[in-house]
């Protein structure tokens, strides 16, 4: 039931000797060396809207180097390492999961680009919370709560802004049926009345100030 972790990192999974981080959400030079050990597994996305953007996919950090090397072979088709084709061998069944390089030179370039596209979301960020009174720190999604929320993402549609839902609460979601009689009242909340407005580094004061200006009106409609 916490639904704080979004736009940050958190821990997906502990084994005990090493855990998994999902960071698909946040990006922060050194961020390894202050969440994790060298064991561990941290998991960044590559998703277009995500820090570091890039076609699709993601990337895994580890400094266990035994670790790296298996799911650089799981990742393709299961096959030994090396920088030779011609010297791979089929070891075990794996996936075709490895990126291509064209994915691979989107991601390096928006990587490069991180410091300044930080810079620019501190200023949307900082404008959106002394605008709702809030202290959002992700730099990802901005979101907000909102009563009558699907009414409001209607109003906000038709005056071309998009938000989105980030998330629906995932135990209500069929596959975890299951788990509907939880109690879990803060990600039942967050289902009902979370929205996430435009939150992005190319967002101009003009942009910034339409959308609170149609956030305003939206609201005065829906009271």
């Amino acid at each position: 039931d916490d639904v704080d972790w979004i736009g940050d990192s958190y821990v997906l999974h502990d084994f005990g000797d090493c855990k998994i981080v999902d960071s698909a959400q946040k990006v922060e030079r050194g961020q390894f060396l202050k969440e994790a050990n060298d064991q561990d597994l941290m998991i960044f996305s590559f998703y277009p809207t995500k820090p570091v953007g890039g076609i699709d996919g993601g990337i895994i950090v580890s400094n266990d180097a035994d670790k790296i090397s298996w799911f650089k072979e799981a990742s393709m088709n299961g096959m030994s390492y090396s920088h030779n084709n011609w010297e791979r061998t089929l070891k075990f069944p794996g996936w075709k999961m490895y990126m291509n390089s064209f994915q691979a030179e989107v991601a390096i370039r928006n990587l490069n680009k991180l410091d300044e596209k930080k810079e620019k979301l501190n200023h949307v960020r900082e404008r959106y919370n002394s605008f709702f009174g809030l202290s959002n720190t992700s730099e990802h999604l901005y979101r907000i709560k909102v009563q009558k929320r699907d009414q409001f993402i209607l109003r906000m549609k038709e005056a071309g802004i998009v938000c989105g839902i980030h998330y629906r609460a995932a135990h209500l979601n069929p596959v975890y049926s299951i788990e509907k009689n939880q109690d879990l009242p803060n990600s039942v909340e967050c289902d009902q009345t979370t929205v996430s407005i435009p939150y992005h580094e190319n967002l101009s004061k003009q942009n910034i100030d339409y959308v609170l200006e149609y956030y305003s009106r939206s609201m005065e409609d829906l009271i």
